[in-house]
C-alpha cells in the first residue's frame, strides 16, 4: 500500500516543477464531498477518468456537432469534437507547463450537457425550460446531480468550474463576452474549444456542399494558412507563443493576472473565420428542413412529458421536485437517434388514439 501511495506523491512532486501559474492537484479547493485521496492517481486524474466512463461521455458518439443525421461517416459528432479539443488543450498546455491532467480532465467533460440536434436542441429547450437552457450549466449538473444515479461524480472545483465558465454563448473569440474562468486550464480549453470547432466545421461545411474552399474569406486563410491543419497549427502556435511572452512580461507582478491570449493579429483572422461560419454556415444550417424538424421533435418530447410525467423514466421523476426539471434533463440526456426513436413511438401512440 505504501509503495502505491507514493505514486501519486510523486507525480504530485512533479508538479511542483510547473509554471508557478499551474494549478497543482493538491492544491485543489477540493470535492462537494470530502472523500480519500487515491493511492496512485491525483485528484484531477481521478476526475479525468470519472468522466470518461460516465454514460453522458458515451453518449456524445450519437449526438450532433453541426449537421442534422449526416449521411457520411467522417462528419463530426460531439465526441469527436471533445476528443479534438482535448488535444489541442493538452498541446498548449504542455507548452507552457501548466497541468495537463486538469486541462485534460476539463476537456473531457465540457460539452456532456450537450442537446441532441445540437445548438438547434438547445435553443429549443432554453425557449421551452421556465428557466432556460444552457448547455455548460447542464453539463455541470450532470456532473453533480445526475450520474451514477444521483449521486453524481464528485469532481473537484477546478474542474467543475472549467466546465461550466468554458461557453461562449455567440461572443467573439476573446472579445467582451468572452468570459472568466478560475484556473488558466480552464482558459486554454475555452479557446482549444474555439480553434476547433471554428477549423473542424470548415471541413464538415465544405464536405457537406454549403461552402466550398474558395469561399473562404482570403484576408484570414492568407494570414492563418490553406488547410485545417495549418490553420490549427497556427492558432495553437500563436495561443503558445503568445501567451508564454504575456506570462514572462508579467512575472513578479502579483497585481496583474496572466491569461491565454492570441496576438491581435492572429486573433483578428481567427475572428473573421469565426464570423464568416456563422454567416454561411450555422445560420444557413439552422434554417434547413432537418433544423426544423428537430424544433418540432424537441417540443414533441417536452409537450408529452410534461403532461405524462409519470412516463418518465423513474430515475428522472425521483430526482426532481420541478416536473420541467426532469423533463428537460431526460430530453437533454438523449441521443439523437435515441430522441428519434421515441418521438415515433410517441408518434405511433398519438395516431392510435385518435383511431
Amino acid at each position: 500500500m505504501s509503495h502505491r501511495l507514493n505514486v501519486r506523491r510523486m507525480i504530485e512532486k512533479r508538479e511542483e516543477q510547473l509554471s508557478p501559474y499551474a494549478q497543482k492537484s493538491r492544491l485543489s479547493r477540493g470535492r462537494l464531498k470530502p472523500e480519500a485521496s487515491d493511492s496512485v492517481r491525483t485528484s484531477f486524474q481521478r476526475d479525468r477518468d470519472r468522466i470518461i466512463h460516465s454514460k453522458s461521455f458515451r453518449r456524445l458518439k450519437h449526438k450532433t456537432q453541426v449537421f442534422i443525421a449526416p449521411l457520411g461517416d467522417h462528419y463530426r459528432t460531439r465526441l469527436t469534437h471533445t476528443l479534438e479539443v482535448s488535444q489541442i488543450a493538452r498541446t498548449i498546455a504542455r507548452a507552457l507547463n501548466l497541468n495537463e491532467d486538469l486541462t485534460e480532465a476539463i476537456s473531457l467533460g465540457h460539452d456532456l450537457g450537450h442537446t441532441p440536434f445540437g445548438h438547434v436542441g438547445e435553443d429549443v429547450l432554453n425557449e421551452l425550460s421556465p428557466h432556460g437552457f444552457r448547455h455548460s450549466e447542464q453539463s455541470l449538473r450532470i456532473v453533480d446531480s445526475l450520474e451514477k444515479d444521483g449521486k453524481g461524480l464528485n469532481l473537484t472545483w477546478e474542474v467543475r468550474d472549467g466546465i461550466v465558465n468554458h461557453s461562449k454563448s455567440r461572443a467573439r473569440v476573446l472579445g467582451n463576452k468572452w468570459g472568466k474562468v478560475g484556473t488558466l486550464e480552464g482558459e486554454i480549453v475555452k479557446l482549444a474549444d474555439t480553434i476547433a470547432y471554428i477549423n473542424h466545421d470548415i471541413d464538415d461545411a465544405i464536405r457537406a456542399g454549403i461552402i466550398k474552399e474558395r469561399d473562404l474569406p482570403e484576408s484570414a486563410i492568407r494570414v492563418l494558412g490553406n488547410s485545417s491543419s495549418a490553420r490549427i497549427n497556427t492558432m495553437v502556435c500563436d495561443t503558445i507563443e503568445h501567451s508564454w511572452k504575456v506570462s514572462q512580461a508579467n512575472r513578479g507582478k502579483e497585481s496583474i493576472k496572466t491569461g491565454i491570449s492570441m496576438s491581435p493579429r492572429i486573433l483578428r483572422a481567427t475572428n473573421v473565420l469565426r464570423d464568416f461560419l456563422f454567416d454561411r454556415v450555422y445560420n444557413v444550417q439552422s434554417a434547413l428542413e432537418e433544423s426544423e424538424k428537430a424544433r418540432q421533435l424537441i417540443r414533441l418530447l417536452y409537450n408529452y412529458f410534461t403532461k405524462h410525467y409519470e412516463k418518465l423514466p423513474p430515475e428522472y421523476r425521483l430526482q426532481n421536485k420541478k416536473k420541467w426539471q426532469g423533463v428537460v434533463d431526460y430530453i437533454a440526456g438523449m441521443t439523437d437517434q435515441y430522441a428519434q426513436k421515441i418521438a415515433r413511438e410517441l408518434s405511433l401512440l398519438t395516431r392510435k388514439s385518435k383511431r
